[in-house]
């Protein structure tokens, strides 16, 4: 089991760089941990995507099902009082944004803070540099 952050789970929704990595990961180890709003997040990449014209609607309604059968399997870190207490305090130690904080908060508070027991697979570099020094052993590309 791995903690995958939404950057590492957009490329398995739509071609990128990293999706060759990520698929070859996701095949030798299925279990996916994700955080509460890591569906939201993916959206709004796929989105972003579609606003830029990179994808056009018919794969942006493929990488949405491909999303939803995602979710289905894995195993989801709910917005418990602990994961926003550790994303303000994550916020206030490392250069992050919020929506970071709370990807990272969530996998920190499954580990009960153990970070080096749990692989934490990322795409987003100033995440996954955080990430690091939090103590975690990251997967990136």
């Amino acid at each position: 089991m791995k903690y995958w952050d939404s950057s590492a789970i957009v490329p398995l929704l739509v071609e990128e760089q990293a999706t060759a990595f990520l698929l070859n990961l996701y095949k030798r180890d299925s279990v996916i941990l994700a955080g509460w709003g890591t569906d939201v997040e993916c959206v709004s990449a796929v989105a972003r995507l579609e606003r830029e014209g990179s994808l056009d609607v018919g794969a942006v309604s493929d990488a949405l099902k491909r999303l939803d059968t995602l979710r289905a399997s894995w195993q989801e870190v709910q917005p418990i009082e602990l994961v926003r207490e550790t994303a303000k305090r994550l916020l206030r130690v490392h250069n992050l944004r919020a929506a970071d904080s709370l990807q990272l908060a969530a996998a920190l508070v499954v580990t009960q803070h153990r970070p080096s027991t749990l692989a934490f697979v990322c795409m987003d570099e100033r995440l996954a540099a955080v990430a690091q020094r939090e103590g975690f052993n990251v997967s990136s590309a």
